[in-house]
């Protein structure tokens, strides 16, 4: 019994996953099942009609003056009663499941947009902005499409074959019989078709290089200013080549799979005749009441068609079910993701000091793939700490964790003396404010851009700090001003420009601990110097932690901290790191050298 309850429950999948989501919608999900079911039954009614009125015409035939008219049409009065039933009871089934499908969605989209807002950021940047809307749009969509069509189809699905199966043998259990070996040989080349394991993986495969293709494309439009520069075409753009390449080979293999199941399952649903007929002319030619055996080959001859309509049914409801399994894991994925733990209770910092204690990390969790290893500094109110070293030294991984974009591997990160993970997350934001060399503007107004800093500010407070972000005099030559849309009618900013809105955000946010990540590594020197000094207005009295690549730009710094392949391996000023002859003071040589360097040669 222990052992037992200690196996960890089987997540659900596919349908039972789908339910369990619309669980706050059980009443309209049964309610669409039982009109479902309704509706498949009175589907049948007009067949058993006809039949009636056939029956009753031949019985009199040829003396067709003792028909009984009334009864004829009240047999056609229950067949045309049959086949509104039919709609009227679907059209309900699928109002209610679209009622509760609705309702599941849009729950389900605030669930996975605010799950992802609570998982470590740097997750986005490894699950990449092409999947999370691939899922997004797609995966969780079909959830939608899924409880709203075809899990009334899924459950008519069901009943009609099994009504369907009563009634073949409830009339002539040897006709019955004879049309049952068409449906087990189509539910035999079905299921080769759709229940192979074979054939699951590659579904699976086809829905991840179709994920892959996305974010591949999605990187590759951003690119394009490169792409063009360079005169690259699509096919030299490697990770989107091989993505296509991939995604084909899956879609290829998915798609063939169906080569010779589907041509099988079609063939033998659409001519069950090639069993019933010769069946019949067997049991035709031994009968004694050959009016009686008419009147039932004529039965099953008019109910046949029957067959094909349901077991197609059944055919794309097992296609969506591979498909929806495949879906719903995919979204599960992520908001399996741990969501960043929360205090229970937060703590206030004292001071605004940042300081790193024995701190190591692991993108991957891997301990012999660390991205820092046992790093120790301290960076004071006040002060401009500068962080410099070559490329994959753990610059840009120590600005991620200072705001939690993910969490350490052991040792701590305080703020003010609390450790940052013991601080609640808004607060934790307020004390700190980022300016990446990547900029990103919303489209909007640039008043609400630069506002996104400070909700509640006032327009006044955001032209000051514009003002203050050297930005305000090329935002009054736009048409609109500050209510100018980024983005729309031809309105495009330059990167500086862009650059100085971030840092109005900054400003007018006044956190006071400021984390810049090189942002003036692409600007030229007019906006370099606009930048320069937004940047005296937004660091005065704060903690400042500046990521640099260019060293002239923190000479000036109170404290400079080299790293190298996770490690610091020397700390101090400018000055006293060029004196001790260590690795800055070579990144410093070889930074003037570059400055002085010089073309030359003859002309030609």
């Amino acid at each position: 019994m222990s052992n037992a309850k200690s196996k960890q429950a089987k997540p659900k999948t596919g349908l039972a996953r789908c339910m369990e989501l619309a669980a706050d919608r059980k009443g309209l999900v049964f309610l669409a099942a039982v009109l479902s079911s309704l509706a498949a039954i009175a589907s049948f009614i007009p067949y058993i009609a006809v039949y009636f009125m056939i029956r009753s015409i031949i019985g009199v035939f040829p003396n067709l003056d003792q028909l009984d008219m009334g009864m004829v049409m009240n047999y056609g009065w229950l067949a045309l009663a049959g086949i509104v039933a039919n709609i009227l009871l679907y059209f309900l089934a699928i109002f209610s499941s679209h009622m509760a499908a609705f309702g599941t969605l849009y729950e389900l989209k605030v669930l996975f947009a605010d799950h992802i807002t609570k998982i470590p950021l740097g997750y986005h940047l490894t699950i990449g902005s092409g999947r999370l809307r691939k899922i997004m749009d797609e995966n969780i969509e079909s959830v939608e499409g899924f409880i709203a069509h075809q899990f009334p189809d899924f459950v008519a699905s069901i009943t009609a074959p099994i009504v369907m199966v009563i009634i073949l043998l409830a009339v002539d259990w040897r006709f019955g019989l004879a049309s049952l070996v068409g449906i087990i040989l189509a539910f035999v080349a079905e299921f080769i078709g759709f229940g192979s394991g074979e054939m699951k993986e590659n579904m699976g495969k086809y829905q991840k290089a179709l994920e892959e293709m996305n974010n591949a494309s999605v990187e590759y439009v951003r690119g394009m200013s490169v792409v063009k520069a360079f005169n690259q075409t699509a096919s030299s753009f490697k990770k989107l080549k091989e993505a296509i390449t991939g995604y084909t080979e899956w879609v290829l293999k998915f798609s063939l799979g169906w080569q010779n199941c589907m041509p099988a399952f079609t063939t033998i649903i659409n001519n069950v005749y090639l069993i019933l007929v010769p069946v019949g002319i067997l049991i035709g030619s031994r009968s004694d009441d050959f009016a009686g055996f008419a009147m039932t080959f004529i039965f099953y001859l008019l109910f046949v068609p029957a067959i094909s309509g349901v077991l197609n049914k059944i055919m794309y409801i097992s296609e969506s079910f591979m498909q929806i399994d495949g879906n719903v894991a995919r979204m599960d994925e992520i908001l399996n993701i741990p969501e960043m733990p929360e205090t229970s209770h937060p703590k206030k910092p004292v001071g605004d000091d940042v300081a790193f204690h024995d701190v190591s990390f692991s993108y991957t969790g891997d301990v012999s793939e660390k991205a820092l290893e046992n790093v120790s500094f301290s960076a004071k109110q006040g002060q401009i700490t500068a962080i410099v070293g070559p490329s994959g030294g753990g610059k840009s991984t120590i600005a991620n964790l200072i705001s939690r974009f993910w969490d350490v591997s052991s040792g701590s990160i305080t703020i003010g003396g609390v450790d940052v993970r013991d601080m609640a997350e808004d607060d934790l934001m307020r004390h700190v404010s980022f300016v990446f060399q990547d900029t990103f503007l919303f489209k909007q107004s640039i008043l609400d851009n630069i506002r996104m800093g400070n909700p509640s500010a006032s327009e006044e407070q955001v032209i000051a700090a514009a003002k203050a972000a050297q930005c305000h005099e090329f935002i009054s030559k736009l048409p609109n001003g500050y209510h100018t849309v980024v983005g729309s009618k031809g309105i495009h900013l330059s990167g500086g420009e862009r650059q100085r809105i971030a840092i109005a955000r900054a400003i007018i946010k006044d956190s006071p601990i400021i984390v810049l990540d090189e942002a003036t590594a692409f600007s030229d020197p007019e906006n370099e110097y606009l930048i320069q000094k937004a940047f005296e207005k937004l660091m005065q009295g704060k903690t400042v932690i500046i990521i640099a690549h260019r060293l002239s730009t923190i000479r000036n710094a109170d404290k400079i901290i080299v790293m190298e392949k996770g490690h610091l391996i020397e700390e101090g000023k400018h000055d006293e790191l060029v004196d001790a002859g260590g690795r800055y003071a070579q990144m410093w040589n070889h930074y003037t050298e570059a400055i002085g360097w010089k073309i030359s040669g003859k002309a030609v």
